[in-house]
């Protein structure tokens, strides 16, 4: 009588969309997977949330895990274009509950936990502050559609639902887009000293309420009237610290494997992050089903690397160049920052499909 021969196991750091994704493509390819994530409860800071932003590959590969592939199209809002516009042989990982450690063993220890990932810090050194943070926010504004700040916003942004807007201004940009469910969201990116974060490897800063005040004061100087009252209308803003990283030359070692972030740490401005992941979660998945097993690990993590490293090292470089010119930061030493103010059409052109 044959004996069924015993799956594999990966322990997947990480319950985001890079760990979801691997749970989801390492379960297809037949391997037993369990996935931690430090949070108990849903993340406070933004209590609306502000989506996912899905290329068409994406969201193909997303289709094929669902039982329902519709499903996903209901939920999703189509941007069709953007808008411009200048103003060991085993690995261990431990989890604390409480005051008690628990050891789980695997054959792979995926790191899928995000863009200041402890488990990349064991073996590289830490990515670089970029020179900019990000003040983010969603208003849901369903219960006041006919207020003037919506009318305003409205107007001044004709084709949002449709789109996504960029405002252009020195060393600033500002990202505006509607979401679903009667949500705008935006991002105003700011030049500034890198912040002091705390201990838990997030990059996300809780605000105070001077700090909400003094933003509030800065938005007014530099953006239209109607944008900076949806600003000011805004619950719960708070601040994203943009990190960079020079494209890593490998991302794995032995049998621990990095995904997403950790494995590419990016700036935000080609919203390539979400995509990114799930393609490195879907590419680890069939690497593993080809190699099948334990026993040729080594292979299917080396195939994995050699498709994806090219890839994303190209969209990580773009995304930072892109991010330093909206900022008015120099791309290259002693080079002349871009200006909207003051550059030609052909200018921005250029800047804006570098």
């Amino acid at each position: 009588m044959s004996v069924k021969k015993q799956k594999p196991k990966a322990v997947i750091v990480g319950g985001s969309i890079a760990g979801v994704s691997s749970a989801k493509a390492l379960i297809l390819a037949d391997w037993d997977v369990v996935v931690l994530e430090k949070q108990c409860a849903p993340p406070t800071r933004s209590p609306t949330g502000a989506g996912l932003a899905l290329d068409p590959v994406s969201q193909k590969v997303i289709q094929s895990w669902l039982h329902q592939p519709e499903l996903l199209h209901s939920v999703t809002l189509p941007l069709k274009i953007d808008q411009k516009q200048g103003t060991d042989k085993q690995k261990k990982a431990k989890v604390l509950e409480t005051d008690e450690t628990v050891e789980i063993i695997g054959d792979l220890l995926v790191a899928a936990d995000g863009l200041r990932s402890s488990i990349r810090q064991s073996f590289l050194p830490d990515g670089w502050y970029a020179g900019y943070c990000a003040w983010r926010g969603v208003i849901d504004f369903s219960e006041m559609e006919n207020s003037e700040t919506i009318k305003g916003i409205r107007k001044a942004y004709p084709d949002l639902g449709k789109c996504l807007y960029m405002d252009l201004n020195s060393e600033s940009h500002m990202v505006l887009v509607e979401l679903m469910y009667k949500r705008f969201n935006w991002v105003w990116y700011v030049n500034q000293p890198e912040p002091k974060l705390k201990v838990d490897n997030t990059a996300t800063i809780k605000v105070s309420s001077e700090m909400i005040r003094a933003m509030h004061q800065e938005v007014k100087k530099a953006w239209v009237p109607e944008l900076a009252r949806l600003v000011e209308e805004t619950k719960e803003p708070f601040i994203n610290v943009i990190y960079d990283c020079d494209p890593l030359t490998q991302i794995f070692w032995d049998k621990v494997v990095l995904v997403g972030d950790a494995a590419h740490p990016t700036t935000p401005h080609y919203a390539r992050s979400t995509n990114l992941a799930i393609l490195d979660a879907a590419v680890l998945g069939k690497c593993l089903e080809k190699w099948q097993g334990a026993e040729n690990l080594q292979c299917a993590l080396e195939e994995y690397q050699s498709i994806r490293l090219p890839v994303t090292s190209k969209q990580v470089l773009c995304s930072r160049k892109l991010g330093r010119i909206e900022q008015g930061l120099s791309v290259v030493p002693d080079g002349e920052p871009f200006d909207p103010k003051t550059a030609s059409p052909s200018a921005e052109k250029c800047a804006s499909f570098c």
